[in-house]
């Protein structure tokens, strides 16, 4: 049979606090209805119409440029208005109708929507309820409590036949229907019957109200609706990934190194223009590549006496600094350190101790490393020492 899907895209987001349409804000990197979009780009899915508010329009037809068996169509103030007009041009004999907000829709709930029709007329993505709901009155008091075991949050996509789901729209703007209404005056419940054009919130509703009770089918707890400013929040942050590598050799007239900011018992120091802690300076050029920006020599450059001997615990501070006003801060970081001698592994917690100070992070999210080279190449002859490091940024 073939398959349309109606995607609804002519809302404001006014709840999102956004000035435009907030499918076109960025979510990871991309416009939320673009990642839809995409998320629907199938080939057992024949036709997408797409209902939009004419003010979007340009911003729509760009973003819809790249997808084939897309078709535009005006939307109108409501959501009910919206799925009405689209019904009438969707040539689908199965028709998924979906939340352009749900950018994490999978194939497998596609198809298991398009299967839940085939055999039962209708197919309702939805996920358990975990929380415990309430049916209130409007003075706020708590009516009754239903068992959740009972209760479902309702997804999208939903799915119909074309026949049955554009009768029911049909009907419901046409003829309306009665409903009884309970309300709560004092200790005592009332109910009165109207008759009223319904402000439908989903299709499942428009189905039940003038064909019959719709099957659910599996949806999923990561097919969020970006709805409010919280939602798009999660999905703007960022994480890079940095790596820097450093040697220094040995050679300076004094009894000890500086490793992450522990000073360590050697036979020589290394040379530097600063304290020459490798350690801290791998760990720099990680933190100013995860960000983008250049490396530690273009910062902390070893012709200016500033740095001349400067503590380069002092050093990875100012570097934290230059990250952070690109909007980064470290989130984990690996060092992996070359060294034949001195013996490095009673002096490990200490180092990660300090940087856990300095980096503001838990010592768990450190790990460092010491080993030998095995007496190849320059640190096996235990002419100097190279560390590597890299970093997650968030």
């Amino acid at each position: 049979m073939s398959v349309s899907v109606i995607v609804c895209a002519a809302g404001k987001g006014e709840r999102a606090g956004f000035e435009k349409n907030k499918l076109f804000e960025n979510v990871l990197g991309t416009p939320l209805l673009s990642l839809t979009l995409q998320a629907l780009d199938f080939e057992f899915i024949d036709e997408i119409v797409l209902a939009y508010s004419p003010c979007d329009k340009a911003e729509i037809q760009q973003i819809c440029a790249p997808f084939q068996r897309l078709k535009l169509v005006e939307g109108g103030k409501t959501r009910f208005e919206t799925v009405y007009n689209a019904l009438k041009q969707t040539t689908g004999e199965i028709v998924l109708i979906h939340d352009g907000a749900r950018p994490f829709v999978t194939e497998k709930m596609l198809r298991g929507c398009i299967a839940s029709v085939e055999k039962y007329g209708s197919g309702i993505c939805a996920t358990p309820c975990t929380d415990t709901i309430a049916v209130k009155a409007t003075n706020g008091q708590i009516i009754r409590v239903p068992d959740r075991n009972l209760l479902a949050n309702i997804q999208t996509p939903q799915g119909f036949y074309l026949k049955d789901i554009a009768r029911a729209y049909e009907e419901a703007k046409t003829k309306g229907k009665a409903y009884v209404v309970e309300s709560l005056n004092g200790t005592n419940k009332q109910s009165k019957i109207v008759h009223t054009n319904r402000q439908y919130t989903d299709d499942s509703s428009v189905y039940a109200d003038f064909i019959g009770f719709p099957t659910l089918c599996e949806g999923s707890e990561e097919n969020i609706k970006f709805t409010h400013p919280s939602d798009f929040a999660k999905f703007a942050k960022t994480e890079r990934t940095g790596f820097g590598v450093d040697t220094h050799a040995f050679g300076k007239a004094q009894d000890y190194i500086m490793l992450c900011g522990v000073k360590i018992p050697s036979e020589s120091g290394l040379i530097a223009h600063s304290n020459g802690d490798v350690a801290i300076h791998a760990l720099m050029d990680a933190l100013l590549s995860g960000a983008g920006l250049r490396d530690i020599g273009h910062y902390f450059p070893d012709t200016d006496e500033k740095w001349k001997d400067a503590d380069s615990m002092e050093m990875l501070k100012k570097a934290l600094d230059i990250i952070q006003e690109q909007g980064f801060t470290p989130k984990n970081v690996s060092i992996a350190i070359q060294a034949e001698k001195p013996k490095l592994a009673s002096y490990i917690r200490k180092m990660k101790t300090r940087l856990s100070e300095s980096l503001k992070i838990s010592e768990s999210a450190i790990g460092i490393t010491a080993g030998t080279n095995e007496k190849l190449g320059y640190v096996g002859e235990g002419k100097g020492i190279t560390v590597y490091a890299s970093v997650l940024l968030k």
